[in-house]
């Protein structure tokens, strides 16, 4: 039976490109493998997937049982289809901390190491058959690299990943910072989504004293873009808090090229969350945190209510 690789729910560049890379390696090695999506991913991600001439996979809404698979990037059962105890987990590889909950039917393969991007692992994992990689295999790792690390601007970047996007860049002949520029431009274009969609695009769900969280980044290089809308966020915030059992929505607004995070402030809870989790001083429905750049690192380590 086929093995499907799959990431998290609202994928983004490393949730899309690393299953491609990962189904790529299995079917090299002789395990026929297929990537999937949980969901659509972001405009970054399709803009990569474009580039290096991969349509995007299948999105996968449920996962049968006994039902051979990868997990990647994620090992959140929250981030995973709700069967997912139910299908045979044949290994995880990912980059963030161990959360629990995962059910496996035998002892796996499982690989988590504190590197920047899930797709960094996965070379080191290949061994000598990396060196059969084709080109967009090459250019799937170093796009997720780069967008995990916003061009090693993140916290999360390590020499590791660093050193291997400039190893590929260069087998690639691959100009990084026109490459990333153009990356981030179209994760910036997103004048076609709705503010429900732009919510829950880049969004993890997070519990700290007793609530409930959707902590939702747009990572831009054009914020005026998407705080020009903050009204109307503000709005959907509530509607998409009920409709994902949440008990707030927080948004930050990353401004890659300045390095500093705008947190939207709709209420009383997020003023107190803003002020006790990162010192800040609210006064009006905006504060810039700056400095702040990576979720995983920065944000939702530091979340206090």
């Amino acid at each position: 039976m086929t093995t499907l690789v799959f990431g998290h729910k609202s994928p983004d560049t490393d949730s899309t490109g690393s299953p491609l890379v990962w189904a790529w390696y299995l079917s090299h090695v002789g395990t026929p493998a297929e990537a999937r999506l949980l969901g659509e991913p972001n405009t970054e991600a399709k803009f990569v997937a474009q580039r290096w001439g991969f349509d995007l996979p299948p999105v996968l809404t449920e996962v049968e049982a006994g039902q051979p698979v990868v997990i990647v990037d994620t090992n959140n059962p929250a981030e995973l289809p709700a069967g997912i105890n139910d299908a045979d987990i044949r290994a995880i590889i990912d980059h963030h901390k161990l959360t629990g909950g995962i059910e496996t039917k035998a002892p796996i393969d499982i690989t988590i190491r504190p590197l920047a991007c899930t797709a960094t692992i996965m070379f080191d994992l290949m061994g000598a058959d990396a060196a059969q990689m084709p080109d967009g295999i090459k250019g799937l790792i170093l796009s997720c690299i780069l967008s995990d690390t916003l061009e090693f601007r993140s916290p999360t970047t390590t020499p590791v990943d660093r050193g291997l996007a400039e190893q590929l860049a260069g087998e690639l002949g691959v100009d990084i910072p026109s490459f990333a520029a153009e990356m981030f431009a179209a994760k910036s274009d997103v004048s076609s989504f709705s503010d429900a969609e732009l919510l829950r695009m880049d969004s993890k769900e997070y519990t700290v004293g007793g609530k409930d969280f959707r902590v939702s980044v747009l990572e831009t290089t054009s914020p005026g873009t998407v705080l020009d809308r903050k009204d109307s966020l503000m709005k959907s915030m509530e509607d998409v808090a009920r409709e994902d059992g949440a008990d707030q929505v927080l948004l930050f607004v990353v401004d890659i090229l300045n390095e500093e995070a705008t947190l939207l402030v709709p209420n009383e809870l997020v003023k107190s969350v803003a002020e006790k989790s990162f010192g800040a001083t609210v006064t009006g429905d905006t504060v810039v945190l700056p400095g702040i750049m990576s979720r995983k690192k920065q944000i939702i380590p530091n979340l206090k209510v």
